[in-house]
């Protein structure tokens, strides 16, 4: 797992290189401002609520998606053009990437909330109810999405990253959904474990 201050220099150097000379700053700031919040609140957090090492590094690679996805724009990765190219793809498609992410990191940071606070009882529940935090989590990042393009038109489809594609929406939160899926099938039983440092799951 990421050490403290390698989780810091990484998403530092990461962060550095995404803002300098992006493909337009207000598209940048509009896809890395996630990341940005995200930090805050995990220093603030880190003393009274500390994470499990895993959850820190999920989080850190999510950071990354976002960075990558803010300095280039999600619709132009360059390494997503050539594999549209090599498969003949009609769209560069990392923004997939970032959904998928967008379901499978919030669905392990729900799951660890909602076991340390003892929200539910059961593991059918819980998988249930970190399933619809993810897809709920989905539906209002798609929302902002809808608000910020209505607010800031020319920069709405950068922002957006459709691509013309009419279904974008919709095969977001299916994305969102098979990340939130994904995850709890294959990191559950690790997750467990460095969840019993700080509490009894026995």
């Amino acid at each position: 797992m990421i050490k403290f201050y390698a989780w810091i220099a990484l998403f530092s150097l990461v962060f550095i290189w995404s803002a300098l000379y992006p493909k337009e700053y207000f598209t940048w700031f509009l896809e890395v401002l996630p990341a940005i919040i995200g930090v805050i609140v995990l220093a603030f957090t880190y003393k009274s609520f500390r994470l499990t090492p895993m959850l820190y590094t999920l989080i850190l690679i999510h950071m990354v998606i976002l960075m990558v996805g803010g300095h280039y724009t999600y619709a132009e990765v360059p390494l997503f053009d050539t594999i549209a190219e090599i498969f003949n793809h009609s769209r560069n498609n990392y923004d997939k990437v970032g959904h998928f992410a967008q379901g499978f990191i919030p669905a392990m940071l729900a799951r660890e909330i909602l076991i340390r606070l003892s929200v539910v009882r059961g593991k059918a529940w819980l998988n249930l109810f970190v399933i619809t935090i993810s897809l709920a989590f989905s539906a209002f990042y798609e929302l902002i999405e809808w608000q910020v393009a209505l607010w800031s038109k020319e920069g709405a489809e950068a922002f957006l990253g459709t691509q013309g594609y009419i279904w974008d929406t919709q095969s977001d939160m299916g994305y969102a959904l098979i990340g939130a899926i994904t995850a709890l099938v294959l990191l559950s039983y690790w997750h467990d474990q460095q969840l019993k440092k700080f509490i009894n799951l026995s």
